[in-house]
């Protein structure tokens, strides 16, 4: 990976560990939906509410554009599917030390007393 994916995937994963930016990201991907009619659905201010969606929007998360005096926000689903991959490859990496130490194990037995 060059720097500038490891900086994307610090700014995607930075912003996939907070519960709320988790949820405003599932409503988004299912529907546009405006910042404030996001922030009718959480017990904290407007101000709050867009500043997750910046952090969203800041990882390439989701997508705001302006309609009149609303910011609608979607959700970006390249941008999950590329978060899915990485979780991929990182998933392989595992599997294959795995498999290796299985490898080691049974080239290896253990001693029997």
């Amino acid at each position: 990976m060059t720097e500038d994916d490891e900086d994307r995937a610090d700014a995607m994963f930075h912003a996939l560990s907070d519960r709320t930016r988790r949820d405003i990201l599932r409503r988004v991907l299912a529907g546009e939906h405006s910042v404030s009619a996001l922030a009718e659905k959480y017990t904290m201010s407007f101000a709050a509410v867009q500043k997750h969606v910046a952090v969203l929007e800041k990882a390439g998360l989701l997508t705001k554009r302006r309609d009149g005096r609303q910011q609608l926000a979607s959700g970006d689903v390249n941008a999950v599917r590329s978060v899915t991959s990485m979780l991929a490859d990182i998933e392989q990496i595992w599997r294959g030390r795995i498999a290796r130490i299985d490898e080691l194990l049974a080239a290896d037995p253990p001693e029997s007393h």
